[in-house]
């Protein structure tokens, strides 16, 4: 269980984090890559991107003996080379803090121990290692995981806006809830708990599209507690599971619309709820509902609410394209 502890402050300065960041992003798919558990989702992503790594990219292994990599890796920024920047200019203190946490009971590695120390050619080797996973790892789907980000973003803010904070807290795990001022997140299986304290620093929320063994919490002093969250989606990023009525690559009406509204479209053969147009497609709620908007704008769903309930439906012109689409196919 993770208790987090709002304050009244704290409830005013929860933020989504509007864009995914690539540093923080490639820690959570190389973790990924280190949870054999995960082997129906990730079996078949973890063996492609073992066979693609260059050895150039072994020395981050060192950094996370145990799983969990140390806190002066775990930086923001919005592009690639502004989070190996934010790296390079952690303090001192806080990179030998880091290191003699994961070493603190078996001996390190020469290069680990030349970082520990400030070596430049140790920080070159880390440094050639983030860029070489980056560009084998998330440069080839960071379109993808901007789109997704972009998607998840949609879908929060809906609910904030309709149901309020708690309700979107509760939505990013089975099983959470915002009770007196305390963000409870059941975490079965793992053992012991943690407490974190926002003391007014407020929390940014940002979904992590390839980890999905719990939330991953930064609280490093005078800052926002950052807190990834593993997104609804179940599917490692790159290999997606088509749903059934899915478009077929290279069909011209998936090229215009994207094959996830195509797909939800074709789903939509008699009036679903969100939730059921989610289930039935293959994606989360917040996806669905992100791109329901997106095709309401467009004129090809209508959307009308009963009670709490909100019912989607293709439109006449919708009708008109999925027919043609099929006959051109």
């Amino acid at each position: 269980m993770i208790r987090i502890h709002f304050t009244a402050d704290d409830l005013a300065r929860v933020r989504f984090a509007p864009r995914p960041s690539p540093l923080p992003e490639l820690q959570a798919a190389l973790m990924m890559l280190g949870a054999p558990h995960e082997g129906l989702l990730f079996g078949r992503w973890r063996g492609r991107l073992l066979r693609a790594l260059p050895s150039v990219v072994e020395p981050l292994a060192d950094l996370v003996p145990d799983g969990v990599p140390p806190a002066f890796l775990d930086v923001l920024g919005d592009t690639p080379e502004e989070g190996f920047a934010l790296v390079r200019a952690a303090r001192p203190e806080v990179v030998r803090a880091g290191i003699e946490e994961v070493y603190a009971r078996r001996p390190a590695p020469p290069w680990i121990r030349a970082l520990h120390y400030g070596d430049a050619g140790a920080w070159r080797t880390l440094g050639r290692a983030q860029r070489a996973a980056y560009e084998s790892v998330l440069a080839p789907v960071w379109p993808q995981v901007q789109d997704l980000h972009r998607a998840e973003f949609a879908g929060h803010a809906l609910t904030v806006s309709e149901q309020g904070l708690a309700v979107a807290l509760a939505s990013l795990a089975p099983g959470s809830r915002l009770r007196d001022g305390v963000w409870e997140w059941p975490l079965p299986g793992v053992p012991g708990g943690r407490e974190v304290r926002l003391r007014g620093r407020g929390l940014v929320l940002r979904p992590t599209f390839h980890w999905r063994r719990g939330p991953l919490v930064q609280d490093l002093p005078d800052r926002p507690v950052a807190l990834a969250y593993p997104a609804v989606s179940p599917t490692p990023v790159g290999m997606p599971i088509v749903p059934d009525g899915a478009a077929p690559a290279g069909e011209p009406l998936a090229d215009v619309l994207g094959r996830t509204r195509l797909a939800l479209l074709r789903c939509l053969d008699e009036a679903l709820t969100t939730t059921g147009l989610a289930r039935r497609a293959g994606v989360s709620n917040a996806t669905a509902s992100a791109h329901a908007s997106a095709l309401r704008a467009a004129g090809l769903l209508t959307t009308t609410r009963t009670g709490r309930s909100v019912h989607h439906r293709r439109t006449p012109l919708a009708e008109l394209l999925l027919t043609g689409s099929a006959a051109g196919g």
